[in-house]
């Protein structure tokens, strides 16, 4: 049985083709759950517009395909706003910001 841990542990190498930085330390990710041979990532983007959303959709897909599920569904939500605040300190200090 595949747990949730193991799908943030696979979204951690998905990195952010702009900034560098996985996902998970950015914020991106807001809840993960695995139900019956499904996985959901409710996640967000740095901006609503970002040219870069079915790139990251790919890479997230790509990622949680190891643990050998049948379905992964990626539910982009706008609320809450990500802001800067959702960042890990590693994520802020790899960025400079501290």
């Amino acid at each position: 049985m595949i747990t949730k841990e193991q799908v943030y542990d696979r979204l951690k190498i998905v990195m952010d083709p702009e900034l560098y930085v996985d996902i998970v330390s950015l914020g991106l990710i807001y809840k993960v759950s695995v139900k019956n041979n499904k996985i959901k990532v409710t996640m967000t983007l740095t901006t609503p517009g970002c040219p870069l959303a079915p790139e990251i959709d790919r890479l997230v897909r790509e990622a949680v395909k190891p643990l050998g599920q049948s379905e992964v569904e990626i539910k982009l939500v706008w609320e809450p706003a990500w802001t800067k605040d959702r960042m890990s300190e590693e994520a802020k200090l790899q960025l400079g910001m501290i």
